[in-house]
């Protein structure tokens, strides 16, 4: 009897401590401005170790062209795709101003904090508005958030990072920013970390498609390196579970890859690299968005997401299982025509149909939706009477066994 005591007294002190639960950390990266052309055509070791852990995917940024969630391919756009999972017509990043984020659209890293205000949040940034004002540090509309540890405004030292017309220096806080990054994950691993690096955007705006372009590429790859292997010390010293997802903000144009922020397939067009070998299949079907990365550090992470937010989610996770993709919806004649993709047809589930008329989210409300239907997920289409419901505005969100996914339908000369 007293040997079961013990036995019992000792798993619980083992569960207590956590030795029986695996720690599991993230960083994403983004490094500015390269096309997956540009990518895919040089030599990049190190970012090809990662990926062979895990997975390179052709991604997309943009939002969906020509529909109320076009979104401008610039800089502070994509970092905030990223940092909400919402296109532009929610999160309201139009430029590299960043005038009026609406925070009402929280970030990974105020999901995080609030699901766990223990854990520590990081950033390491060329920019220093990244932490100021797209995640809003401090501000009380973000709930006051504050990062633990943070490494950025080296481009307000010209003392230390004297400017040069080459933009050298650039590369120089790149460097900065990415030893700061690395000591920290390998001496006190932030549970959420972000990571931004820029000079490949500077070489791209300065040279376009060059040598110049290539060299900046290059430097990423052995920057990249450099944080993998404290990752990787982690993970064998300390047995942590880590997820790297490193990705970039926009492509570049087709004329000479100077220029970027329109809707052309290479100024959209982006990839991602993960260690992840569990990506699920959904990026074997789709080029994945930016507003993807959200959902998946929120599973890898166990994020419960509220509803009122998850609802608002332009993205898919691509870990875990997925049930539904690639929805649209016509609307004509009183009616409601929606369809999807089911990613395992065999699923037996049902996906159900959920309409609201108001965008009060967008102001710190809340939406009422209703129930208007339900349809066997493989039979992947359903039409739903509005007639009763009139209206130049409907939010449609499609809730599967799964995961959710949301369209608008907005008439025109309408704007929400």
């Amino acid at each position: 009897m007293k040997k079961n005591i013990l036995l019992i007294v000792c798993l619980s002190v083992f569960t207590s401590t956590g030795f029986a639960q695996t720690v599991r950390k993230v960083v994403f990266v983004i490094a500015d401005g390269i096309p997956a052309d540009v990518i895919e055509h040089l030599q990049t070791p190190h970012l090809d170790s990662i990926s062979h852990a895990g997975r390179y995917m052709r991604a997309h940024v943009g939002g969906d062209k020509g529909t109320y969630s076009e979104t401008p391919t610039i800089s502070a756009n994509g970092y905030n795709s990223l940092l909400t999972g919402t296109w532009v017509n929610k999160h309201n990043v139009w430029d590299n101003n960043i005038k009026a984020p609406d925070y009402h659209y929280p970030t990974i890293f105020r999901l995080f904090k609030d699901a766990y205000p223990q854990k520590k949040i990081a950033i390491f940034s060329s920019w220093q508005d990244n932490r100021t004002k797209l995640v809003g540090e401090g501000l009380a509309e973000t709930g006051s958030i504050h990062f633990d540890q943070y490494a950025d405004g080296f481009e307000l030292d010209t003392i230390r990072f004297s400017h040069d017309r080459q933009r050298d220096f650039m590369h120089r806080i790149d460097e900065q920013v990415v030893d700061q990054a690395a000591k920290s994950i390998a001496q006190t691993a932030p549970d959420l970390s972000w990571v931004y690096l820029e000079y490949t955007d500077d070489m791209g705006h300065m040279y376009g498609d060059s040598p110049q372009m290539d060299t900046a590429v290059a430097y990423v790859d052995r920057q990249m390196g450099r944080i993998w292997d404290a990752i990787q010390y982690r993970q064998k010293r300390f047995k942590e579970q880590w997820l790297i997802i490193i990705t970039t903000d926009h492509g570049r144009s087709e004329e000479n890859g100077k220029g970027h922020g329109g809707q052309s397939p290479r100024q959209r067009g982006t990839w991602m690299i993960t260690n992840s070998p569990d990506i699920n299949t959904y990026p074997d079907y789709y080029h994945p968005g930016i507003v993807d990365i959200l959902p998946t550090i929120a599973r890898y992470m166990n994020i419960t997401i509220p509803l009122p937010v998850s609802r608002e989610l332009d993205g898919v996770p691509m870990i875990g299982k997925v049930s539904l993709a690639e929805m649209s919806v016509n609307c004509f004649q009183g009616k409601l025509d929606i369809s999807w993709t089911a990613l395992d047809p065999r699923e037996n589930s049902r996906v159900k149909v959920w309409i609201s008329t108001t965008n009060n989210v967008k102001s710190g409300g809340t939406d009422e939706y209703r129930l208007m239907g339900e349809a066997p997920l493989g039979q992947e289409h359903i039409d739903i009477d509005v007639k009763g419901q009139p209206s130049t505005f409907y939010k449609v969100v499609l809730e599967g066994r799964d995961n959710s996914l949301n369209k608008w339908v907005v008439s025109p000369g309408q704007t929400k």
